[in-house]
């Protein structure tokens, strides 16, 4: 345990985790234990595969009448979410169902909250906005990265903004999360290493996010509410796994074993994250997601060595421990942290992740309008180990695009 951290600890987790292979079987019973009446969101090519219609079968087979949606929009635009509600809202489901990458489980988190409650999805932007309990939710992830089921976050993209939109309210927890790495398998190798590289910022984010005051209050007057003992348990055994197994499931999508753990990785830090929070990296990546269009696990994988390297000194026993967890670095606290962020650079370049923001997409004139609007989360800014103004964040983003993390170490 870090130094600086105080015996508090906070978890806000579903009913049920179901972690395994073969475990998408339990749907159907796990489904007619909550209700009658599913529509389950997922996307045209999920739909299609021969184990999506198992799910429904077995939906059957339990007494489930069903509905399927499968305009399910990567990144959440207003249509997709519009056509699944206007589906939920005419079939009148007791549970709703998300099948699929982060998109889909999102999409069934917005659907849930607006078939119950009603109104426009941006009545719900921000924390705490959602007044109540929604229709219950189930989460069968098939891609391993966005741990949005477990999670109390749904992130839109809303156009006439022009930038992704994070709903964050516990309500939106799904009450089942069902994960088995079989249905991983197919993800092809850029998939597998956008999503991992996205499990392994939520979960370096989860263990070095400022911690707070242990107030009776937090959690009733935060949805994140930074570092503490139990998320930490999480984030450690979510980034021990990654550096185990991202790298063989990258390179061969075909070894279960690996599937597993990076899976339960991205499992682990879903847990952590979602009660913890994530912090600059994710920040960042809004306006960079907006203007590069290019996939959220990518554009914050991309980010997270610079963001580290910023916050080292605010950080750097936290690092420390987690470069002792899998094995790198000797000598003092600062020393075993840079070995840890040279580690976490080195196995991203490893599974293809863009080591710039130049070589991600970004135009040398668009800097300054990320480190602007990276501005504008406030709920991940405050949750960053070290103060961040524009001057930081243009710092960040200036070395990001440049490729050049030595320019952030005397900061």
């Amino acid at each position: 345990m870090s130094e600086t951290l105080s015996m508090f600890g906070a978890l806000r987790l579903p009913r049920d985790i179901l972690f395994g292979r073969k475990q998408r079987a339990a749907l159907g019973s796990a489904t007619a234990s909550i209700g009658r009446r599913a529509i389950l969101c997922t996307d045209q090519r999920q739909s299609a595969q021969r184990e999506f219609a198992d799910m429904l079968a077995d939906l059957a087979a339990h007494g489930v009448e069903t509905r399927v949606f499968d305009g399910t929009i990567p990144d959440l635009p207003m249509e997709s979410i519009e056509g699944c509600v206007a589906a939920a809202r005419d079939f009148v489901p007791d549970v709703v169902i998300g099948v699929g990458g982060g998109s889909s489980i999102d999409l069934a988190k917005v659907a849930a909250m607006l078939v119950t409650h009603g109104g426009n999805v941006e009545d719900y932007y921000g924390e705490f906005a959602v007044p109540g309990p929604v229709v219950p939710l189930i989460a069968l992830p098939t891609t391993a990265g966005t741990g949005s089921e477990v999670t109390p976050v749904a992130v839109i993209t809303d156009e006439q903004r022009g930038t992704k939109i994070g709903i964050a309210s516990p309500y939106l927890i799904p009450q089942v999360a069902i994960c088995d790495p079989e249905l991983t398998v197919t993800c092809p190798p850029a998939l597998t290493a956008f999503s991992g590289a996205d499990a392994l910022t939520h979960a370096v984010e989860a263990f070095t996010t400022l911690a707070r005051p242990s107030d009776p209050m937090l959690t009733q007057e935060h949805v994140f509410v930074g570092k503490n003992i139990l998320s930490d348990h999480f984030a450690k055994l979510a980034i021990v796994n990654l550096f185990t197994y991202l790298e063989r499931a990258f390179r061969n999508g075909s070894d279960i074993e690996a599937r597993e753990g990076v899976m339960l990785a991205a499992l682990a830090a879903g847990c952590a994250f979602g009660t913890a929070g994530t912090a600059a990296a994710h920040a960042l990546q809004y306006p960079v997601g907006n203007l590069t269009h290019t996939a959220h696990g990518l554009g914050v994988a991309t980010l997270l060595p610079f963001v580290m390297q910023y916050n080292r000194p605010a950080c750097a026993n936290a690092l420390a421990e987690l470069a002792d967890a899998i094995g790198v670095g000797n000598g003092p606290a600062e020393a075993r942290a840079q070995a840890f962020i040279d580690a976490v650079s080195d196995l991203l370049a490893r599974i293809d992740i863009p080591a710039s923001l130049a070589a991600l997409g970004l135009a040398a004139d668009q800097q300054d309008y990320v480190a602007r609007h990276s501005l504008d989360a406030a709920r991940l800014i405050k949750n960053n180990p070290r103060p961040l103004d524009l001057a930081a964040m243009q710092s960040i983003t200036r070395a990001a695009f440049a490729g050049d993390r030595a320019s952030l170490s005397a900061l």
